[in-house]
């Protein structure tokens, strides 16, 4: 049986090219979205770095006012690494059981903790390196944070931005990898650290996954697949 490919950290290599009007149509979808949230952020709360990274880590598979609901108690009592480890895995369960794999993700959750506080003097590393070793946050993760501090422009492919990016034709990507490649290719370099929360927010509020909303989407005309779901 062939073993199973390797995961990385690496920056995915892969480059998209754009026909002139296709160019044009991409470059008029982001201004679009552009005139719809001028400057789109999180729907997670946080503090500072640290609240940021753990909050993101939470996410996983869970919905952002799940996460909120928790943090919200959990960071009034604790929002620093040593505050954190100092919970130790079952003094923070109770605080995130709410949250889908709360167990495996308390247990991150407090390593991470202890490695910023001896690896890092207690200070959050905002390096993607720094940032990927921590248990609990991959790639998906360190991006969110690093474009979401402004630190570096980037794109995390969640299951919002993988549908619609598939929708609007900016990729045919088969794997978040890919998917971010393209867009990393395509998108306009004015638009780059928005893009992210543009497409979230567009998969959770407008282009729903089993029955979107096209005829209020906003950039319907700029997408090849509004047939499907307008009837022609």
């Amino acid at each position: 049986m062939p073993a199973a490919p390797k995961k990385t950290n690496k920056q995915p290599v892969r480059k998209k090219r754009l026909s002139p009007k296709e160019r044009a149509r991409v470059d008029e979808l982001f201004a679009r979205f552009s005139t719809l949230s001028e400057n789109p952020k999180t729907e997670l709360n946080f503090s500072s770095p640290f609240t940021l990274v753990v909050a993101v880590a939470l996410s996983a598979q869970a919905t952002d006012v799940q996460v909120n609901k928790a943090t919200a108690k959990l960071f009034a009592v604790a929002d620093t690494p040593q505050a954190i480890y100092d919970l130790g895995v079952d003094g923070l369960i109770p605080w995130i059981n709410s949250i889908g794999l709360f167990r495996n993700k308390a247990k991150n959750v407090i390593e991470l903790s202890r490695i910023i506080l001896q690896e890092h003097g207690g200070q959050t590393p905002l390096t993607r390196e720094a940032l990927q070793a921590l248990p609990g946050v991959g790639r998906k993760t360190a991006s969110v944070v690093l474009n979401e501090l402004d630190i570096e422009p980037a794109i995390a492919v969640d299951t919002h931005v993988f549908r619609v990016s598939h929708r609007l034709k900016l990729s045919t990507g088969k794997t978040p990898d890919a998917v971010e490649a393209d867009l990393m290719a395509i998108v306009p370099t004015p638009y780059l650290t928005r893009a992210h929360h543009w497409l979230i927010l567009h998969g959770r509020y407008v282009c729903l996954a089993r029955k979107p909303k096209c005829p209020e989407c906003q950039v319907a005309d700029l997408c090849p697949s509004r047939e499907l779901f307008m009837g022609g």
